[in-house]
């Protein structure tokens, strides 16, 4: 079998790294990385601590400038080009990225198979570029990877039933998998002279709030009227946002916050499962935090990993200075998590499910 995996932003080399490992035992993986993230801190390091062999083909989409229907148009084009030669069984999205949509679209443009992993996701927000991508690949895939019975149920409820797999999810496997290296390889704690819950943990990312300068002022105003000690490891986005708006000399004199660069893998899962509470805009920390019995306080009106909210692990408080000053105080779940993500055998189904199709 020769899977043709697609892959652009950090998340999804952690969730490519997990499906990899069983996919490399006895079959042809070809790699092919958009560029999306492409700064070394975003993607190569994640490359390094995760074992993800080298990338076949590196698109450099992310380096161009431009808008990002440019960005999808020139993947799209690149992907066609690549599966046209090399001739894959399926070809594997992950998430809900542009890299995914293009990779998507390739993929129906080239009558290949599609498999798209954490399919059936929804924040139910159409306003969202990722709910845009999500609701477009599932449409176009033929196998589904769920990772929550909430997703095999959003689908059906859209009229998708063939090619529905429940999984688990990735993300989940790789937590399982990688937390003991990360424990013994990270000295984060020991150079950031850190103790186990004496501070929160922040990222900050998505579109909606690091290219608004509103939320971003009002998230930041929270932070500091908070006076807990929050680490925060800045994405490359924000930080370029921060300059544009002007924002760098009001955000370096708020002292209770310490703006790191972006943290590897091993680094952030430490960070993580140390961290008193996480405040975030990332659907893949949301879950993290879950699985790690952490506080998260998410700076979002809707998120697609709703089972987090209804287990009272995670609170939606979107950019409302108030509301997240309340949560970093008073937001104390003590209550007990569920196996609602597998059991962290996801990537072996995955593949096992590939495998039956092609």
């Amino acid at each position: 079998m020769k899977i043709l995996t697609v892959i652009g932003a950090r998340p999804q080399f952690i969730k490519a790294a997990v499906v990899s490992r069983h996919l490399h035992a006895k079959h042809t993986e070809i790699i092919v990385h958009t560029g999306q993230h492409f700064d070394a801190s975003m993607s190569s390091l994640f490359f390094r601590e995760l074992d993800l062999l080298p990338p076949d083909f590196n698109l450099g989409v992310g380096s161009d400038a431009g808008p990002v229907e440019k960005h999808i148009e020139k993947a799209r084009q690149e992907l066609i080009r690549i599966i046209k030669k090399s001739k894959p069984d399926i070809v594997l999205v992950y998430g809900d990225t542009y890299s995914t949509l293009a990779g998507a679209l390739a993929a129906a443009d080239t009558k290949t198979p599609l498999a798209h992993v954490e399919a059936g996701m929804r924040s139910f927000n159409l306003s969202m570029p990722e709910e845009f991508n999500r609701i477009i690949c599932d449409g176009l895939s033929d196998l589904l990877f769920c990772p929550t019975r909430t997703a095999v149920e959003n689908l059906k409820a859209e009229g998708r039933i063939s090619g529905v797999r429940l999984t688990g999810d990735v993300m989940y496997d790789a937590c399982l998998y990688y937390m003991r290296q990360a424990e013994k390889k990270s000295k984060i704690m020991d150079r950031l002279n850190l103790k186990p819950e004496e501070y929160c943990l922040a990222t900050l990312h998505r579109r909606s709030n690091a290219d608004n300068s509103v939320n971003l002022k009002k998230i930041f105003l929270a932070f500091r009227s908070s006076n807990e000690k929050i680490i925060l490891p800045l994405h490359p986005r924000t930080r370029k946002m921060l300059g544009k708006f002007g924002m760098e000399k009001f955000t370096g004199a708020i002292k209770n916050v310490r703006i790191l660069e972006p943290a590897g893998y091993f680094d952030l899962l430490v960070l993580e499962k140390n961290a008193k509470k996480i405040i975030t805009d990332s659907g893949g920390m949301q879950k993290e935090a879950y699985f790690l019995k952490v506080p998260c306080i998410t700076l979002r009106e809707e998120t697609e990993w709703t089972e987090t909210v209804r287990d009272r692990w995670n609170v939606l408080v979107g950019t409302d200075t108030g509301k997240i000053v309340s949560a970093i105080k008073h937001f104390n779940p003590r209550g007990k998590t569920r196996k609602l993500f597998g059991n962290g055998n996801a990537g072996r189904k995955i593949v096992r499910a590939m495998e039956c199709f092609a």
